[in-house]
């Protein structure tokens, strides 16, 4: 189920626990930013549009709503994309050239409902400058984030994510271990390639986040983390470089897995 809570004044966070048997727990995360020209960043997951939308409705009239930050076009951040666009014709998708082509394959989008970004870019919103940036790691090659220059919070994407146990509505409300160890699985999982890239390149990537030195850090599978956090997060991105990669179970691990959750689930059951 979709829940909303205040991310930061004028920042709604919302949010899905997605369980990942044998692993853990997701956040899936979108922002809605208030404002003179309320922006949603990024639209939900596809299996959960319905409810997404539903919720949205009880933050913000839709008709109010005059733009759409995209991301990028995975299945966790399109999914309520369409019924948006449908609810409210005043709605702009901010996006790359290769977004829009990603989401042509499903159904283009009208011209008019599109408006192109490239990372180090700068985009006016409601009084604020937003300045787009390709954060450390990404799984998406459209993958655009973003830093507003006025209230500082970085807004990036599928970076700094982790799998936990349970998820807070801080990330300092977890243990540091706990956050640390979620997130450097998360990145070796979602961004497989970091243990091939050259380590004084991804520094280099690295710092230039440190650098922009944010308040505030909104990433989609992740809770909302205060700045003073920066560097531990930075620290568990870097570690993924270095930490064993990732394989998931094959078939004969699959049924075990399967096994093990039927299991519980007969101890669970009452009686």
């Amino acid at each position: 189920m979709v829940r909303t809570y205040e991310a930061a004044p004028g920042i709604e966070t919302l949010t899905t626990p997605f369980p990942i048997p044998g692993y853990g727990i997701v956040p899936l995360n979108a922002f809605l930013i208030r404002g003179p020209e309320p922006m949603l960043v990024d639209t939900g997951a596809v299996f959960e549009s319905e409810d997404f939308v539903r919720v949205l409705r009880s933050v913000i009239d839709l008709q109010d709503l005059r733009w759409i930050w995209l991301t990028h076009t995975d299945f966790d951040h399109v999914g309520s994309l369409r019924p948006l666009l449908a609810a409210n014709p005043q709605l702009r998708v901010v996006t790359t050239f290769l977004g829009a082509g990603i989401l042509s394959l499903a159904a283009p989008l009208p011209p008019e409902r599109l408006y192109f970004v490239n990372p180090g870019e700068k985009l006016t919103i409601g009084g604020h400058t937003l300045v787009a940036l390709r954060p450390p790691t990404f799984d998406n090659p459209c993958t655009t984030g973003f830093f507003d220059e006025d209230s500082a919070v970085l807004f990036s994407s599928d970076c700094f994510g982790a799998l936990l146990a349970e998820v807070p509505d801080r990330a300092d409300q977890l243990r540091a271990e706990e956050l640390s160890e979620g997130m450097v699985f998360w990145t070796t999982v979602d961004a497989p390639w970091v243990h091939a890239v050259e380590p004084g390149a991804f520094a280099a990537a690295l710092d230039r986040i440190r650098r922009l030195q944010p308040r505030l850090i909104l990433g989609s599978h992740l809770p909302p983390a205060p700045g003073h956090l920066i560097d531990r997060l930075l620290g568990s991105v870097a570690a993924a470089r270095t930490a064993p990669p990732f394989v998931g179970p094959d078939q004969a691990g699959f049924q075990q897995l399967l096994q093990s959750l039927a299991s519980q689930a007969t101890h669970a059951s009452p009686g």
